[in-house]
C-alpha cells in the first residue's frame, strides 16, 4: 500500500510542482534568468555600440570649413529671408587619397572641375541650379588659404584656378560677391566620392540624342539609354571633346543632365526609406566629401536631406551662368551683362528669371 505522504510533498521538497510538472530548482532557475539578463545586455550593448560605430565612422568621413571665420561674417551678403536656401556644389579635381588611382591626365593640385549654385525657394518645392563655367575670367576677391595666409586681388583669373590658389572658402566668397547672394550651405565631392557614390546606387541611367566619339580617351557611346557605372560615369561629366560643339560649355550640359538623373536614381530607390541602402549611399558618398561647418555631421546632412524631400528633381531647372567670349582670348569667357544681373537679382528676390537671363550669348 502506498503512503499517503507522498501527495502532500511541498515543492521545496521535491523541486516538482504541486501539480506534478517538473520545474528546475531555485539556484537553477536564477542562473537561467542571470544568462538571459546578461545576454540581453550584450545584444543591447552590441547594437549601440554598433550604432556609435557606424555613426563616428561616417561622421569622421566628413570634413568642414568654417565659411564665417574663413570669409569673415561682415564680409558676406546678407541671409535670405524665410526658408529659401542657396548651396555651392563644387565637383573637385583633386589628385589626393584615393583620387590618385584615377586617371586625370598630366595636370597636378586640385581645381573646381565644377560649380553650380543650387537655390531652393521658400517653400523648398522646386529647386534652380545655376552652372558657372570654368573657363569663365573673373575677379578673385582677396582671400585667406587654408593656412591662414592672405591671397590678394586679382582680376582676370579663371574660376576654376580659385580654388587651387585659395581653397573652397574663397570660391564661395568669389561666387558671393559675384552673385550678391549669400551661400548657406556649401559641398564638395572629388573624384573619389562622386565614382563611388554612383557605383552604391548601382549605376545611373542617362538617354544621349547623338553618339560621344571618346575623342582624346573620353567616354565612347552610341545615341540612346545607357546605365553607367562609376568609372564611366566620371568620364561622362568630364567629356568635353567628342559630343558637341567640343566646348566646356557644351560640358555642362552634359553635367547637368547627370545631375538630374542622379537625383532621380536616389528619389526611385528611395534611399531615406532604406537603412541599408543609406548606409551605403553614406559610406562612398562621406569619404570625399567636404561641407561647411553646419552641415558637417550626419544628423544635419540627414536632417537638411529630409527638408528637400519635396524638391522633384523633373522639374529642377538648370541653367547656365551667361557668358560671352572674351575679346582678348577667345578660349575664354566673361560673364554677359545685362543677363547675369537679371538673373542673380532674380534669385535673390525669390521672382521668376526671365527668358532674355537664361540666353548665353556665349552658345547663341
Amino acid at each position: 500500500m502506498t503512503s499517503d505522504t507522498t501527495a502532500t510533498t511541498t515543492p521545496s521538497e521535491s523541486g516538482t510542482a504541486s501539480a506534478g510538472t517538473p520545474r528546475p530548482p531555485r539556484s537553477r532557475a536564477r542562473r537561467i534568468r542571470r544568462v538571459l539578463g546578461w545576454s540581453a545586455a550584450v545584444l543591447v550593448l552590441g547594437a549601440a555600440g554598433s550604432g556609435w560605430w557606424v555613426y563616428s565612422h561616417l561622421n569622421g568621413n566628413i570634413d568642414s570649413v568654417d565659411l564665417d571665420q574663413a570669409i569673415g561674417s561682415d564680409n558676406r551678403p546678407p541671409k535670405v529671408a524665410g526658408d529659401a536656401q542657396n548651396i555651392l556644389v563644387l565637383g573637385s579635381d583633386s589628385r589626393a587619397g584615393a583620387n590618385a588611382d584615377l586617371d586625370h591626365g598630366d595636370v597636378s593640385g586640385a581645381r573646381s572641375d565644377t560649380a553650380m549654385l543650387v537655390h531652393i525657394p521658400e517653400g523648398r518645392a522646386r529647386a534652380t541650379a545655376v552652372s558657372i563655367p570654368r573657363d569663365t575670367l573673373i575677379t578673385r576677391p582677396e582671400c585667406k588659404d587654408g593656412e591662414g595666409k592672405t591671397v590678394p586681388e586679382a582680376n582676370r583669373v579663371m574660376f576654376n584656378s580659385v580654388y587651387s590658389v585659395a581653397g573652397p572658402a574663397c570660391v564661395v566668397k568669389t561666387v558671393e560677391q559675384m552673385s550678391g547672394i549669400r551661400l548657406d550651405h556649401f559641398v564638395e565631392v572629388d573624384f573619389a566620392g562622386f565614382k563611388g557614390l554612383v557605383d552604391a546606387l548601382g549605376g545611373v541611367t542617362v538617354t544621349l540624342d547623338r553618339p560621344m566619339s571618346g575623342a582624346k580617351g573620353g567616354l565612347k557611346l552610341d545615341a540612346g539609354t545607357h546605365r553607367l557605372n562609376g568609372t564611366d560615369s566620371l568620364k561622362f561629366v568630364r567629356t568635353r571633346y567628342g559630343y558637341g560643339d567640343g566646348s566646356d560649355l557644351g560640358r555642362i550640359g552634359l553635367q547637368q543632365q547627370f545631375m538630374l538623373a542622379m537625383l532621380s536614381e536616389i528619389k526611385k530607390q528611395d534611399a531615406f526609406g532604406n537603412p541599408a541602402r543609406l548606409y551605403k549611399l553614406a559610406d562612398a558618398g562621406t569619404k570625399s566629401l567636404t561641407t561647411d561647418s553646419d552641415l558637417a555631421s550626419l544628423t544635419a546632412l540627414s536632417d537638411f536631406a529630409q527638408s528637400m524631400k519635396g524638391v522633384d528633381p523633373g522639374t529642377m531647372e538648370t541653367i547656365m551662368l551667361p557668358v560671352a567670349y572674351d575679346k582678348v582670348d577667345r578660349n575664354r569667357v566673361v560673364v554677359a551683362q545685362p543677363q547675369a544681373s537679371q538673373l542673380w537679382e532674380a534669385l535673390r528676390t525669390g521672382q521668376k528669371i526671365p527668358a532674355e537671363a537664361k540666353k548665353s550669348p556665349a552658345k547663341g
